[in-house]
């Protein structure tokens, strides 16, 4: 089956405003991109912290003292082992999203019109956004993602990415009766790439038809616990108490929801959407489309990996897209005045 209607109670209004042009913020300016789990690498602090020691070390050595780990060292010196840990990964992820942002800011006066957040990205987003304090995302993600990583062990999941399917077709296998689990469409990231989540026999089953469906591939990811799917519904009411020791404050600079690909009009409505993030899918795809139709650009990618450009050049050819993951894509960034 597929996950792909709101959550009752949490989604109507954002449900209703599916006009992407609606209220946009300034045209012609800059959405900053914050990435998820799978932007990380081995030693994806080294040049943050090389060349702007003082602005990426306090924001590293912060994230790192809410999350009661040596966040700077691991970020720099961890392995591929360490990092593929859920309960590392997400504090890791955000927080170097985080030093970049800050980086980019305070040093080079970086003012982007609108932000957006690739699932565990939505957090640095709204610490962007000033909706949520750094401390309060790092404490969040760090409960998200122990709680996601119970599920992991308690359930045998996995999550899979299908290219060269449309999401429909996607859908409607997840759909198909006779599948033995849990597989529903967890992520929607551009039009010809899809992923999937669920019970590990299920998702399998899902991929080998769409396989045969005519899928270019299907690639099995390297994840602790089947994200964004119904199993992880489980964990939503300890979630939420957790969201509610936290204050949300209204956006400051215009936010984009992967939950919902719209606007994220009030701090209320960002705390209703984290809960409601675990659950349901990744709507990428919406987020893109919308901020082509409010005439953003470029499209910058703040903080680790270069996963969110490719979605952004095949959802949006014309646009400009530009990286920060290494020193060279940040100068270059600069030197082309992307502010």
């Amino acid at each position: 089956m597929s996950f792909t209607i709101p959550v009752p109670g949490v989604l109507e209004e954002e449900a209703a405003r599916r006009d992407p042009a609606a209220e946009p913020p300034h045209t012609g300016s800059a959405l900053a991109m914050f990435p998820g789990q799978g932007s990380q690498r081995p030693g994806m602090a080294q040049h943050l912290l090389a060349r702007y020691p003082d602005t990426a070390g306090r924001v590293l050595r912060e994230a790192g003292r809410a999350l009661g780990a040596p966040l700077a060292e691991i970020c720099v010196s961890g392995t591929a082992e360490q990092l593929a840990q859920t309960q590392i990964t997400q504090p890791a992820v955000l927080a170097v999203g985080l030093a970049t942002y800050e980086v980019l800011r305070r040093e080079h006066g970086f003012t982007p019109a609108a932000v957006a957040g690739h699932s565990l990205g939505e957090y640095t987003a709204l610490v962007a956004a000033g909706v949520l304090a750094p401390e309060d995302a790092v404490r969040l993600v760090l409960r998200r993602s122990a709680l996601m990583a119970e599920v992991g062990k308690r359930v045998p999941g996995a999550m899979s990415a299908v290219v060269g399917l449309s999401s429909a077709r996607v859908e409607a296998l997840c759909r198909e009766g006779d599948i033995p689990g849990v597989v529903e469409v967890a992520n929607y990231n551009e039009e010809w790439q899809t992923v999937i989540s669920g019970e590990l026999a299920a998702v399998t089953e899902a991929g080998r038809r769409a396989g045969e469906a005519g899928a270019e591939r299907v690639v099995p990811l390297r994840v602790g616990a089947p994200f964004h799917c119904s199993l992880m519904r489980e964990i939503e009411p300890e979630f939420a108490a957790a969201l509610d020791r936290c204050s949300f404050a209204d956006p400051i600079i215009p936010v984009l929801s992967s939950v919902t690909g719209t606007w994220v009009r009030s701090g209320a409505q960002a705390r209703r959407l984290l809960r409601a993030q675990l659950a349901g899918p990744v709507r990428w795809l919406d987020v893109l489309h919308t901020a082509r139709a409010a005439g953003l650009g470029p499209y910058v990618e703040t903080g680790p990996g270069r996963v969110l450009n490719g979605f952004a050049r095949h959802t949006v050819p014309e646009a400009t897209v530009r990286s920060t993951n290494d020193a060279r894509h940040i100068t270059a960034l600069l030197r082309a005045g992307a502010h």
